[in-house]
């Protein structure tokens, strides 16, 4: 049985911001994520509801992975002497990928923290992203790239926290 699937995303660099946070952070922190259409976050939390009966709020975006969401002054502490330079850097870095679309590999396996559950990029198929940090002076994320299929409201999240409790413990899969 095939663990993983393959889906075709798009890259934008500088999303349209959807909440107060974000808008906040915009003045100081580069983003860009990977778009994928379709409703493939539905899909996985209807598995969800499905094994576990677990109903998950959806992701604001829907299906993306963010690759960038760190701010100019970690882009600005790996070589870049200025944030006039940054901002070359990533504008350059920006014209070269907005908008392309790349092939994203997903392990079916969702992980959970409790409350957040997501789909793994596999370590051997994120190459192509870190390369684009790279490109603007960043390293590797300090999350893994992920997409995230939902997360559980406060009435979901207790039960959440108990599916999560018996994968650790291994009494399910």
């Amino acid at each position: 049985m095939n663990d993983r699937v393959t889906l075709i995303g798009k890259i934008v660099f500088e999303p349209v911001n959807y909440t107060k946070k974000h808008s906040m952070q915009a003045s100081w922190k580069r983003v860009a994520m990977v778009f994928i259409d379709g409703d493939v976050t539905e899909y996985y939390s209807w598995f969800l509801k499905k094994r576990y009966n677990l109903i998950l709020n959806k992701p604001i975006r829907g299906a993306h992975i963010s690759f960038i969401n760190d701010s100019l002054k970690d882009m600005s502490n790996n070589g870049l002497k200025s944030l006039q330079e940054v901002d070359k850097v990533w504008n350059n870095v920006k014209n070269k990928w907005d908008g392309v679309e790349i092939p994203i590999m997903l392990s079916l396996e969702p992980k959970t923290s409790d409350k957040h559950w997501w789909l793994n990029i596999p370590h051997d198929y994120r190459d192509k992203l870190h390369e684009i940090r790279a490109e603007v002076g960043l390293g590797r994320p300090a999350f893994g790239l992920h997409m995230t299929i939902g997360l559980a409201n406060e009435k979901w999240l207790p039960h959440s926290k108990y599916i999560h409790t018996l994968i650790k413990t291994g009494l399910i899969k």
